[in-house]
């Protein structure tokens, strides 16, 4: 009975990592979908959201992703549906943060987001990481409105109809 137990406990001590480990994408091919928050005056943080649909060379299908953009991780979810973008990270900051330019959204599977964790935790360079792969993000900036808003353009051309209006009227009354 001993014996038993120890074979068993050698059994999955030896059986467990290798059905642990996660799958591998390999020739990852990426068809992407980009939304980012475009007005300031509704929102005071922009938002990214990036959707995907991966296909992979071996077939590989249950993947776990993370993402990486600008040294800040994020868990990348997956959607069980059948919508063309099976993939979608989420990640927003202030304004500020966020200005307009193209932002390189780099996708790690488990194995390479162990690797950049270990790079960061070292404070090892993170570019030596590789990923997976990447997808450029466009992001054109926030619009914060108009110079000038349009109840200060109301209340001046109404000033000024009141006031040629009262310079008229008093002409009028004194001739």
């Amino acid at each position: 009975m001993h014996l038993a137990i120890k074979t068993i406990a050698t059994f999955c001590l030896l059986v467990a990592p290798v059905l642990v480990l996660g799958e591998t994408c390999s020739n990852p091919q990426v068809k992407s979908s980009v939304y980012t928050t475009t007005e300031a005056a509704s929102s005071m943080e922009t938002v990214f959201i990036v959707q995907f649909a991966l296909k992979c060379a071996n077939s590989a299908s249950n993947l776990n992703l993370f993402a990486d953009v600008n040294g800040r991780t994020f868990p990348v979810t997956r959607s069980e549906d059948n919508s063309d973008y099976l993939y979608q990270v989420s990640f927003s900051d202030e304004n500020k943060n966020l200005p307009s330019g193209t932002y390189d959204v780099k996708f790690y599977d488990e194995d390479g987001y162990s690797n950049l964790r270990k790079a960061q935790r070292s404070g090892d360079d993170t570019s030596s990481v590789q990923s997976l792969f990447s997808i450029a993000v466009q992001h054109p900036g926030v619009w914060k409105g108009p110079l000038v808003a349009s109840e200060i353009v109301a209340l001046a051309v109404s000033a000024s109809v009141f006031y040629f209006a009262y310079i008229t009227r008093s002409k009028l009354q004194s001739s």
